[in-house]
């Protein structure tokens, strides 16, 4: 029998790239702020709010495909039969693909409801909030990634505690736009929590019936 060794160099790459672009971030777009001064930071005092939200949202959706791609069972016969010039997607390709417009679209969908509602102030709020957020679950997800390529797991095990924890950040996610310090939901309650279900919950289950379903 002959054993293939699977190539982790590209997760390699994904992974330097990525903690090269935060450093980036926290050193000439935060002006040489740490982790803890970055996570604390006011947002009177802020600055380059905009691509720094744009950057940590790239590094996110890298790394989270990076870590899904691991556990997609199957391509779509669409997306198999698909290729350009010869070359066509993978599980990684495809992942980053489908995460990248989810995101793309909830994005712009976001907008429109917070420029529909006259509540465009709290915009820049939401982005401001949303960087720390998601530069907490970029470190998250490098250690994530390095447990489930380079460490002996059980991978149904990881898989279901990976469940478990998003799960559980979903939660919290909620809890901490609800009451954050910064107010970056909208003031009424009916469109907090029409916010949440359209542009939060529903959109989850979407993903997760393209990826996994």
């Amino acid at each position: 029998m002959i054993r293939i060794i699977e190539n982790k160099d590209w997760v390699v790459g994904v992974l330097l790239i990525s903690i090269l672009v935060l450093i980036v971030v926290l050193q000439y777009l935060q002006r040489k702020r740490g982790l803890k001064s970055f996570f604390t930071e006011p947002y009177s005092e802020s600055g380059n709010i905009f691509p720094t939200w744009l950057l940590i949202s790239a590094v996110y959706v890298a790394l989270l495909s990076t870590l899904v791609s691991a556990y997609v069972p199957v391509l779509p016969e669409l997306v198999e039969r698909s290729s350009v010039l010869g070359y066509s997607l993978n599980r990684f390709g495809y992942a980053l693909l489908v995460i990248s417009l989810f995101y793309l679209v909830r994005f712009f969908f976001t907008f429109f409801f917070y420029s529909s509602i006259g509540q465009d102030r709290r915009w820049g709020r939401l982005y401001f909030v949303t960087s720390k957020f998601y530069l907490a679950l970029c470190l998250l997800l490098i250690l994530a990634i390095l447990a489930n390529y380079y460490f002996p797991i059980e991978r149904l095990g990881f898989l279901r505690a990976l469940v478990l924890v998003s799960g559980g950040l979903f939660i919290f996610k909620v809890l901490f736009y609800s009451f954050n310090r910064n107010y970056i939901l909208p003031k009424e309650w009916y469109y907090k929590i029409l916010y949440i279900c359209t542009l939060q919950f529903t959109p989850i289950l979407a993903l997760w019936k393209l990826l996994f379903l």
